[in-house]
């Protein structure tokens, strides 16, 4: 069963569209505003796994080579590497707080990534 979730994640990855809803529409969901970034890195399950490790010192974390999960008390990342490419989701309960978001996790992914330049552009739906 996992063989398959993770075979399907990387799947929705590679695929223009992204048709996984927690990583194809930013805006609201049920545990309130999402933010995406599609991050193009040639080391995407290395930068998901340095993400996942680094902050679950601290905080509750899953990850695999494909998919990861870091639950903040203010906000939750959802993390999925594909060929090339690292979707980066990240929801919160209010504007503020997903732009701290935002802002925990591409600064930390810039400061891991220092042997590469990477651009991380959040895209958020205009409610």
């Amino acid at each position: 069963m996992m063989v398959m979730m993770m075979a399907e994640a990387a799947n929705r990855l590679t695929s223009p569209s992204l048709t996984s809803p927690s990583l194809a529409s930013p805006g609201q969901t049920s545990q309130g505003l999402t933010s995406l970034a599609r991050v193009a890195t040639t080391s995407p399950s290395r930068y998901l796994g340095q993400l996942c490790k680094h902050f679950a010192h601290k905080l509750p974390t899953t990850h695999d080579a494909e998919t990861g999960r870091i639950e903040f008390p203010f906000g939750l990342c959802e993390l999925a590497a594909g060929k090339d490419i690292l979707a980066l989701t990240v929801s919160a309960a209010d504007a503020d707080t997903l732009t701290r978001m935002e802002e925990v996790i591409g600064s930390h992914l810039i400061r891991f990534a220092f042997r590469e330049p990477l651009a991380v552009n959040w895209q958020r739906d205009a409610d």
